[in-house]
């Protein structure tokens, strides 16, 4: 696909996403949080900044993120910045922006990297072999060949998962059944790819072991392996999180970033009860490329992530995009 071509298609998926994370954010905890603030405190006052504070603490957003944010629209009021509240909510969605502006870097297939390999991780029931699915049906739309490594040996329904997604799409995929070696399945999938010549390479990964520590290790060894055969793979390690699972992501986080270096994140399930929040949280803490969000089970649910089509869902309308 040309630049052009994918330029356009990434501006058709970004107004169109914007019509959906409206549809699937706007009954969110977060937006319902701050859509009553602005008639019930049309004043400017101590009392309208705590609520603000506790609606987005409420949401998932974290006390060191909502002090920050709640800190700087305090000074400003205070120096007389805001002359009403909807000037302040303005501010708000402004501090809100450039949380996540910095973090908006959608995922890149490198020309000079071939295959491209991309190491999926993340806990159990994030929806990561899902993910999987949709990531490689989006690169087959962009041109792209690919090849997928069942690495969850760990769980027998995953490889079958995969399997089945890839003889459905016409894409191989690299298994060696239950309790295999992920490392060894990674290998032979990268050996594999480098033999087809394909464009991308996705690797699962298992989300549980016998223990923490010894999921930790295993990793490392995949990505030590997969060096063997190129010493830049894998070129993105992509960590799939639960949106749901609030502050609990961060810990996730933190650990699976200390293991294998996590490059990318995929923020998925803020359809339903996701409280939007922890999107906040994780780009304050780690900075990290948010390269896609999931708001759906269907493939097309997985978007590149876009920060004002994202803060614009949880703001309440009244409050317009200022």
């Amino acid at each position: 696909m040309h630049q052009e071509e994918k330029a356009a298609r990434l501006e058709a998926e970004r107004a169109e996403g914007r019509e959906a994370m409206k549809g699937v954010l706007g009954g969110s905890l977060f937006a319902r949080s701050l859509g009553g603030l602005f008639s019930r405190h049309p004043k400017l006052d101590e009392d309208l900044l705590d609520e603000v504070e506790t609606a987005l603490i409420s949401a998932d957003m974290g006390v060191p993120a909502t002090t920050e944010v709640v800190e700087r629209l305090r000074k400003r009021m205070k120096d007389r910045d805001f002359a009403d509240a909807a000037a302040l909510f303005r501010a708000l969605r402004n501090d809100l922006l450039a949380i996540l502006r910095p973090v908006a870097k959608p995922l890149e297939i490198r020309e000079d990297a071939r295959p491209f390999v991309i190491l999926t991780v993340g806990v159990n029931g994030v929806g990561k072999t899902t993910t999987i699915g949709k990531l490689a049906r989006r690169f087959q739309l962009d041109g792209h060949t690919l090849m997928l490594a069942a690495g969850d040996t760990f769980r027998a329904a995953a490889v079958e998962q995969l399997r089945i997604w890839g003889e459905r799409n016409n894409v191989h995929v690299v298994a060696q059944g239950q309790d295999a070696d992920p490392a060894s399945v990674a290998y032979d999938g990268l050996q594999q790819a480098k033999a087809r010549g394909v464009d991308v390479l996705i690797a699962d990964t298992a989300g549980r072991l016998h223990t923490q520590q010894g999921l930790m290790a295993e990793l490392g060894k995949i990505r030590r392996v997969l060096a063997k055969l190129d010493e830049r793979a894998p070129h993105e390690v992509l960590m799939v999180i639960d949106g749901t699972t609030g502050q609990n992501a961060l810990n996730q986080l933190r650990q699976f970033h200390a293991a294998v270096k996590v490059t990318g994140l995929v923020v998925t399930k803020l359809d339903g009860t996701a409280k939007g929040g922890v999107v906040f949280a994780l780009a304050r803490e780690f900075g990290l490329p948010i390269r896609f969000i999931g708001l759906g089970e269907k493939p097309e649910d997985l978007r590149v992530f876009d920060p004002e089509g994202f803060v614009d869902a949880l703001l309440p309308e009244s409050l317009g995009a200022g």
